[in-house]
């Protein structure tokens, strides 16, 4: 089984995501920082993890930092709803290695399309 990590301090929305993504057949891990994320992502077996940028405790981007350079091939989205000056999150995200991004609000159709794109094999590994 698929399993994701979600890391999001806003309690209602990680609960919302993870009802969402349990019923589409995958695992769920939930995590309210950036530390307790990578605390799950070290227990192992997890394929994506999917973070908020603005988070109390740890933060979304040094989150993403750290899990692009202890897991290189675990697929990360990441999620923003704000801005936190002139530099876009979502765009440092990408920077820092996020697989793709999503600004907040979006629809949780949209989500099962960006985690079901990502878990498609590429064409490399088909040889």
């Amino acid at each position: 089984m698929i399993r994701i990590v979600v890391i999001d301090d806003e309690d209602s929305l990680r609960s919302a995501l993870r009802r969402f993504l349990e019923r589409l057949g995958f695992e769920v891990a939930e995590a309210r920082d950036g530390t307790e994320g990578l605390k799950l992502l070290r227990e192992g077996n997890a394929q994506v993890a999917i973070t908020d940028i603005f988070m109390q405790g740890r933060e979304g981007l040094e989150t993403i930092r750290d899990i692009r350079r202890e897991f290189p091939d675990l697929k990360i989205i990441a999620m923003s709803g704000g801005s936190a000056g002139p530099l876009d999150p979502l765009v440092l995200a990408r920077e820092l290695g996020a697989n793709r991004v999503l600004s907040k609000p979006f629809d949780l159709a949209t989500l099962g399309k960006v985690v079901a794109e990502l878990l498609k094999p590429s064409p490399e590994s088909n040889h």
